[in-house]
């Protein structure tokens, strides 16, 4: 049997030695990703990329550093996701902020985006003035600012009732360098937004049904926020408001972008054709699990997924 690493802390303790005590440690306590978690909070402890790990393997680390990322191993042990306690993501082009009142973007929310900017894209085809859509419950901003960066013509209107989230998608949509066409605003759902002022809607609502909260992976339950998960008795709670508030707000022949959770694909149909939408189209994720549904009022297209 090999020699255990040394503590991260021990006297003569290398960058390498640091990472293999971590890895030990994660494997230890049966975390899903070991390797990947431990190599993120080590190169964040020390202000490495994944290159500068391998090439400063040999560094000795101080025991400043070697107390931080003791903390911060502590807390990815004791359940913290490790996007959380880096206090950011990455997400499609560009890495986005955390911060307690926002959803952890995923990968799956990357359909979502994909299957809007398609959308998108046709209607702009068909015009040629800026397209306005709103991001309903913004969090972060990773929908909104992806969106945004892949068309200069587009201007979103960021909805979120959490004034941190707020804040934090701000900041975010700064750094992405489309500030000055993302617009926060503080609202429950499309409340405050005027009718017929929207070309497209799109959200990533919470969906989960309330009875299956407390049977949510650790990660989720206590560090996702609640209004971002809780979709009510039957988790369509969210797509009963956005589907009778964007028709309202939605210009004739407006689109409407939703993620959906697992089988939810013909209740939220029902609700949408129920508000005046047709079905365009859907996406599957990477486990072939339909993940993204696209209305469209006055619309009479099969669905296609």
């Amino acid at each position: 049997m090999p020699p255990s690493a040394p503590e991260p802390g021990a006297a003569g303790a290398s960058v390498a030695d640091c990472l293999a005590g971590l890895r030990q440690r994660f494997r230890t306590a049966s975390l899903a990703t070991p390797d990947l978690d431990a190599r993120l909070l080590v190169g964040a402890a020390l202000e490495l990329d994944a290159a500068g790990l391998i090439l400063r393997a040999a560094d000795p680390v101080s025991p400043e550093v070697a107390a931080r990322l003791d903390a911060m191993a502590r807390r990815r042990l004791a359940g913290e996701p490790v996007h959380r306690i880096l206090g950011r993501r990455f997400f499609f082009d560009h890495e986005f902020a955390l911060s307690p009142e926002t959803l952890e973007p995923r990968p799956d929310t990357e359909i979502l985006v994909a299957l809007t900017d398609r959308a998108f894209r046709i209607a702009e085809a068909e015009s040629d003035r800026p397209l306005v859509f709103a991001d309903i419950g913004t969090g972060t901003g990773a929908i909104g600012v992806s969106l945004l960066a892949m068309q200069s013509r587009r201007r979103c209107l960021a909805v979120d009732i959490a004034e941190e989230a707020l804040t934090t998608a701000r900041i975010n949509a700064a750094a992405a360098g489309v500030g000055e066409r993302f617009l926060p605003l503080r609202s429950d759902y499309l409340s405050a937004v005027g009718a017929g002022t929207l070309d497209a809607v799109v959200s990533n609502p919470p969906y989960i049904p309330s009875r299956d909260i407390d049977g949510l992976d650790v990660e989720v339950r206590r560090f996702d926020p609640m209004l971002a998960l809780d979709g009510g008795a039957d988790g369509l709670s969210a797509y009963r408001r956005i589907a009778a508030e964007a028709a309202f707000c939605l210009r004739p022949g407006g689109d409407l972008l939703l993620e959906i959770g697992i089988g939810q694909e013909g209740d939220v149909g029902i609700i949408c054709r129920a508000a005046g939408f047709e079905l365009v189209a859907g996406e599957v994720d990477l486990g072939q699990i339909l993940r993204a549904l696209w209305f469209r009022r006055d619309n009479s297209s099969e669905f296609r997924p």
